[in-house]
């Protein structure tokens, strides 16, 4: 077992706040080029506004393509926050402590990454507030409470302002750290930010309970956003292969595979660009792989369900589209790539504690898991359309044009450029998790194995 370095409270604030108070060089390449990226993303964007959406592979009768693919890939990266914040806080889990403010800030941020890919579908994002929100009543326009646009927005938009305020609230004490270390300007804007906290008791105990409340209350906005994403596909009429009754639990367990799976790839990524391996061990890893491995099987199983009820309804569209995922160029390549990525690669390895606990393997398998999951998005959107009606006079297909390409690469980008700039504000590993268990680390577990009691001085 690798043995445990005590820490002080100061060696743990000067080697957590090291993103925001240095000036590394390689952050100022990574966020140069990763603008670099974005702004030509943004360029394209500009250019399909110019030029219509027949610049993409969108045509009839495949209306939806990557842009609504990478929407609900990222609401369901967006989840990971939630399951390891809320659920891990509120089961008592010790090993979550290094990770859960990474997944807030990555639910946050791939929260705001999924709202663009819907503006950026309808072609003339400018008139989406005109349909969505009752605001004209002169002319007696209301939303249509039947449409995808009014449950999506209604949805995320609760569930960015509650993960936000959840992100705040674990904030304030490290906030007043950054605020007794910093000067000048920096000093007033973090003062004002920590709201006078001086870590009095009754501080602390507010802050607790602040904590579980938002855990418990964030559970059912949890569960209920990529339900509403399952419903957009499982209410459209004109796609019978959608019309599952498990789509919506079986989306919530994607999510969570997808977005835990995440998680392990930003943290070993952190890891090593800031240098914490006495904060993010292997023990983490070895919790964050056990959960993995629940997780993926369950997700598994409701695949599984939703392929064969297809299958079982005998219905001709529901048949062709098997045959197509399996028999078909390319989308047999596609289909047997994300069944390979998302679970027959990364879940036998997982099996096993000493891949649990290497960061080179559990980074790879990781990194697996959401290719996978980018594809079966893809499997689930795109040939279901190509196959939703019996006339095969209507059958089309999709190919994606360098503009889609462009705008859902730019997304990883973007998502990682925001990461890097939260980073340069505050921390992303909290602080006083930290210093909490260092003060529980003698009589807690993490992982299989006691933490012992006797450690060495840093």
């Amino acid at each position: 077992m690798q043995e445990r370095v005590h820490l002080t409270d100061k060696q743990i604030n000067d080697d957590l706040l090291i993103g925001v108070e240095t000036h590394p060089r390689w952050w100022f390449i990574a966020v140069g080029f990763l603008a670099i990226m974005v702004a030509t993303a943004g360029g394209a964007f500009g250019y399909m506004i110019n030029q219509g959406l027949g610049v993409t592979g969108l045509n009839r009768p495949v209306m939806w393509g990557f842009f609504i693919t990478n929407f609900v890939f990222w609401v369901g990266i967006s989840h990971a926050g939630v399951m390891i914040s809320s659920i891990l806080r509120l089961s008592q889990a010790e090993w979550r402590r290094p990770v859960t403010r990474a997944a807030e800030v990555l639910t946050i941020v791939a929260l705001m990454t999924a709202m663009l890919f819907p503006l950026m579908h309808t072609g003339r994002p400018w008139r989406i507030m005109y349909w969505v929100f009752p605001y004209d009543f002169a002319r007696g326009i209301w939303p249509n409470i039947r449409s995808p646009l009014v449950w999506d927005p209604s949805a995320i938009f609760t569930y960015l302002i509650s993960a936000s305020l959840f992100v705040f609230v674990a904030l304030i004490p490290d906030l007043a750290v950054l605020r007794d270390r910093s000067t000048g300007p920096r000093k007033q804007i973090y003062g004002v930010l920590s709201l006078g906290w001086r870590g009095t008791p009754r501080q602390w105990r507010l802050q607790a309970i602040a904590g579980i409340l938002l855990s418990a209350l964030i559970l059912p906005v949890f569960v209920s956003v990529h339900s509403i994403v399952s419903w957009d596909f499982g209410m459209t009429m004109a796609v019978s292969s959608w019309h599952s009754t498990i789509m919506a639990p079986y989306f919530v367990i994607g999510a969570v595979h997808s977005g835990v799976s995440a998680v392990v790839t930003v943290m070993i990524l952190l890891r090593w660009a800031f240098k914490w391996e006495k904060y993010i061990r292997p023990e983490h890893l070895d919790g964050l792989g056990k959960l993995l491995v629940v997780v993926g099987t369950t997700w598994f199983y409701f695949f599984i369900l939703e392929f064969l009820f297809g299958l079982y309804s005998q219905e001709a569209a529901e048949v062709s589209l098997r045959n197509l995922l399996i028999y078909q160029w390319p989308w047999n390549f596609m289909f047997f790539i994300f069944l390979a990525t998302a679970f027959f690669i990364p879940i036998p390895m997982w099996l096993f504690r000493g891949v649990r606990r290497s960061v080179i393997l559990m980074l790879l398998t990781s990194i697996l898991v959401n290719i996978g999951m980018w594809l079966e998005r893809f499997l689930i959107i795109v040939p279901g359309l190509t196959r939703k009606a019996d006339f095969t006079f209507v059958w089309g297909t999709y190919r994606p044009s360098i503009i889609e390409i462009i705008l859902v690469a730019a997304s990883f980008a973007f998502v990682t450029l925001m990461i890097l700039l939260f980073s340069k504000v505050f921390p992303l590993i909290p602080l006083f998790d930290q210093k909490e268990g260092k003060v529980l680390e003698a009589t807690t577990r993490i992982g299989r194995r006691d933490v012992p009691s006797i450690v060495r001085e840093e």
